[in-house]
Formats: structure tokens, sequence, C-alpha cells
């Protein structure tokens, strides 16, 4: 049998791969494992991007791993506070010495032959390539494309004076002081930057094509300081957890249950911020109802109070075409500015961009199905890490590496070399990955895998039902199958693609 490089191959040094490296030495303390990251740091996203004002619109004890207390006095954490925590838990585990940075990989082979994975991975400074083996492959590497952000063309825009940044790209040097700024767009990053930038700017206008729910918490959980004063950190920790995690769940159900009551709440929030004089139903009133794409977290309402203090404002029109000096809206009004901002979103990408074959052919994830929101139909010894829409990246992602490494388990015991979920015919019917209506998601749905309506080919998007299909069910489901060498003559179930 052909040598292995290592048993198991994790795709990214962000949140999901450190985590999944701690998840393996914590469960599966015999097994081998090297994390290939493209970068030459630990983070991912949150060593990627330096806006100013980058933060997590999560509470970091969901967001964080769940073997590793968040203990800063901020729930809510700028961007240098979670690099900093991926950092260390990294060095508390003794992961860092298995990362190969600056490592991109650009294609994966099944060999069912020798039951393991050619991994081709190219060195980003030099163009070297080579090939690892491994048994197991585990794409931790995120949903979106790090070398470039969604950024659409503009009309005229080359007879803008100004500069244009976006935030994936934003330059160091970049001074913005005494400056009008425009930021387009109306998610996560454009509600992050706004305020921040009022710190030196002379103003900062967002411009939306149309608005997003937007809702206001503190950025300190006093509860959870208090606990953790009189508790050990882990206890304070898991039970602040475990609040979270069942007041976003119940709002989330709440909220698709009767989501003109959530809508009204919502918006009445967004009201009693800004006051009877602000016209909310133009630009915080959204055409869709909530949670059909994700709520944007402002943190003590730095958004309204930035608003209420004149350094900011919000456009909501469409853009008709830039200027020398800035942009001309629709309505006819100008916007002048000395520095824009792309805040239009990301690239996606599923499996990390790689080209992934079995035995030369392609994968096409397009043409097969979810399966319990970590494996794909017909593929085997793969895994990818994708977190929920609708709640914290990581609560996904800890549970994801935990069903990993009990399949990993599971193998061992067999004496099996590989398992695959397996999908006899492509039904039907099926769904889209994400019901989600976002422009990121819907562009790119194409290159996701699909869902069906039962299980366990569908995705649940729901923390407690993933808790028990991942942490608890039985792995062997009359749908995982496995092969061991051993059983000489056994059928072996082919690959099976969309008609």
């Amino acid at each position: 049998m052909t040598q292995l490089d290592t048993d198991v191959l994790i795709i990214g040094a962000g949140l999901s791969g450190i985590g999944a490296a701690v998840h393996l030495k914590k469960q599966c303390p015999g097994k081998t494992y090297r994390i290939y990251e493209a970068r030459e740091a630990i983070g991912g996203t949150w060593d990627l991007f330096r806006y100013p004002g980058i933060r997590s619109d999560s509470d970091m004890h969901t967001l964080g791993f769940n073997f590793k207390p968040w203990t800063e006095a901020k729930a809510i954490a700028d961007g240098p506070s979670i690099r900093k925590y991926v950092n260390d838990t990294a060095d508390e585990y003794g992961i860092r010495p298995n990362i190969r940075f600056n490592t991109k990989i650009v294609a994966a082979d099944w060999s069912d032959a020798d039951q393991l994975w050619r991994v081709t991975s190219e060195d980003v400074k030099t163009g070297e390539q080579s090939v690892t083996k491994a048994r197991f492959l585990f794409m931790c590497g995120g949903y979106y494309r790090y070398d470039q952000g969604y950024r659409p063309e503009f009309p005229n825009e080359a007879a803008y004076q100004g500069k244009i940044v976006h935030p994936q790209h934003w330059p160091e040097d970049l001074d913005y002081s005494g400056k009008k700024v425009v930021v387009i767009g109306s998610g996560a990053t454009a509600m992050t930057l706004v305020p921040a930038m009022t710190d030196k700017a002379a103003h900062v206008t967002m411009l939306q094509r149309s608005p997003t729910y937007v809702v206001s918490r503190p950025a300190v959980d006093g509860l959870a300081n208090f606990l953790r004063s009189v508790l050990p950190d882990q206890w304070a920790y898991t039970m602040i957890r475990w609040r979270n995690v069942l007041f976003q769940q119940f709002f989330f159900r709440q909220t698709r249950k009767n989501p003109q009551k959530a809508r009204e709440r919502l918006l009445g929030m967004v009201r009693e911020e800004l006051g009877p004089d602000y016209d909310v139903e133009k630009h915080f009133t959204p055409t869709y109802n909530p949670w059909e794409q994700r709520l944007c977290l402002v943190p003590d309402a730095d958004l309204f109070t930035a608003l209420k203090s004149g350094k900011a404002s919000v456009e909501t029109d469409h853009i008709e075409r830039f200027t020398e000096k800035g942009i001309l809206l629709k309505s006819g009004k100008e916007l002048e500015a000395d520095i824009i901002v792309t805040a239009t979103g990301l690239n996606l990408v599923f499996m990390n961009g790689v080209n992934v074959t079995m035995d030369g052919v392609k994968v096409d994830p397009g043409r097969l199905l979810n399966y319990k929101g970590v494996m794909l139909s017909n593929v085997p010894n793969l895994a990818v890490t994708f977190g929920y829409t609708n709640a914290s990246w990581t609560l996904k992602a800890d549970l994801t590496s935990e069903y990993v490494c009990r399949l990993l388990s599971l193998m061992d015991e067999k004496g099996a070399t590989s398992a695959m979920p397996y999908l006899a015919a492509f039904p039907n019917e099926t769904e889209p990955f994400v019901d989600f209506s976002s422009g990121y998601f819907q562009r790119v749905m194409d290159q996701f895998p699909r869902q069906h309506t039962e299980a366990p080919w569908k995705l649940h998007q729901n923390y407690f039902t993933d808790r028990k299909n991942l942490r608890e069910l039985p792995i062997e489901d009359g749908v995982m199958k496995f092969h061991v060498p051993a059983a000489a003559g056994a059928a072996k179930p082919v690959m099976q693609a969309a008609e």
C-alpha cells in the first residue's frame, strides 16, 4: 500500500482549521495531521481583514471554540483580539509546528486503488508545486475567495479623481483624515466602517441600494464578566455560551414563525435609537423578512450614535454613474467623495476553490448532495466546514470537527481505509444549499451542493438538531459506507451524479 505523508490534511489556519486540529489532537491523538495555509499567518478572516473597526458580528461566547473560554471583557470583539485568540489557541495546543504557511492547495485527486488523496500544493512565493498523500482531506478554509472580494464595475468609474478602496484589500497607509468618504454597501462591513471612520473623516456617507435589518446590543456582556469573577473560566463560558445559543435559536424560530411581528420589533428599536424625525421607513426598512438575509449587529449602537452626531449619514438610492468628484445618484443628487469604499461583498467559493477529482474525474459539488452539512454524496474521506448563516460560525465548525473525529475513530475500529455517504440515485427534487436571499449567496449557489428535504441530506441550520445528528446519533446510519481492504470481493459503490 502506498505510504501516507499524513493521516489528515487540513486546509486553512483560521478559526475552523485551528479548531479542527485541536479536536483531532484531543479525540484522535494517534492521528498525524498537517495544516496548509496559503497566507503567512494564522487567523484566516481575522488576519486578512484590516479595515478600520474590523470586528465580529457574533458574540465571542459562541464564535469562540467550545474548548477554550473567551476571557476578554468585550463579547463583541475587534479583529486584533480575535486574531490573538486564534493564535493563542494554536500555541496552547502545539498546533503551529504542524502548519505549512504560504502553501496553497490547487488540486486534490482521490485514488480509489490506493485509498488516499493526492493533494497538489503550490508555494505561493516560488510557484513550486509538490504532492502530499493524505488519507482524509478536511477543508476548513471558509467560504469566500481571499484573493478577490466582490467588486462590481460602476458606470463612468474612470472619470472619478479620488481613491477607490475595497475593504478586503485595505491599504495600510490610507489616510482618511479630514476626507469625505462614501461607503457603498449596507452589510456588516459597511456598518462597521461608517462609525469607525468618523473618528478622522470629515464626513462618512453610507450609500445603499436597499436597507438591511440592524440591531444593537452591548459590546460588553455584564453577566459573563460577573460569572467569570466568581466561577472558573470554563464554567462561566459554558453557561453564557448556552444562554446565547438558546437565545439565538429562540429568536430565529420566532422570527420565522411570525416575521411581521419580528419586523415591527426590529424597526421599533431603530426608531427608539434615531428618534421620530429620522426616516426609518426609507433607510432602515428592508423589503424582505428578517433572517431571509443576515441581520447586522452594531455594538453599543455605534452606527446610530454616528448618525445622530451628524458625522455620518445614510443615502438610499441607486448609482447613476461616477463623476470626477464622486457619485451621481438616480435621484439627481451628487455625493462628493475624496475616498469611495466599495463594501460590496464577498466572492463565495465552495471547497476553497480546489480542483477536486476522483480518479481524474472532476467532482462538481452542484451535482452532489450535502450530507449532514459535513460531507458530499459519493465522495470518500472528505469533509467541508461550513458554519451557520443564522448563528455563529464556530458552533457548526466545532460540531463538524467532532463528527470527523468520530468518523475517523470508527474507521480505525473497522479497519476501514475510506468512508463515504452513499447515494444510489440523485433525487428529482432538491433545494439550494442555503435558503438565503443575499446576493453573494445567490450569485454562486449553482457551485454549491444541493440538499434534500429529508435527513441525512438536509442542511438544518439548527444547532440543536446538528448537535444530535453529529455528536449523538450513530455514524452507521445505512448511508455511510466503509471500504475495508480485508473484505475481499466486497462490492464497492461508485460515484453517482445528477443526470
